[in-house]
């Protein structure tokens, strides 16, 4: 499986990161470290997320950070990372 990132995923990953840096730029390395191994896991077993109520679009939680990561299975051999969203955060409906 490859991985594809839409737009808003990559610039969720860039908001995260401008966020943490300035409070702590240990803690941003690491949530971002744990993000990117939760897309790796993702890559390696696209099947093992939870299903949203969004047609066909999984959710990966990451517990320790609380962030969540919403993607689809694009066809056989990629996998989509959608949004990246911390649970703190009103819940993603999909339209925005």
């Amino acid at each position: 499986m490859s991985v594809r990132f839409r737009e808003r995923a990559l610039s969720d990953l860039e908001d995260i990161a401008q966020y943490l840096e300035p409070r702590s730029p240990i803690g941003a390395r690491n949530v971002l470290s744990a993000i990117h191994s939760a897309i790796e896991h993702i890559e390696r077993h696209p099947h093992s997320a939870i299903e949203t109520s969004m047609a066909g679009i999984r959710v990966w939680i990451i517990g320790r950070y609380r962030y969540k990561i919403f993607y689809a299975l694009a066809d056989d051999r990629a996998v989509e990372i959608i949004h990246i969203r911390h649970t703190a955060r009103r819940p993603w409906l999909g339209a925005e």
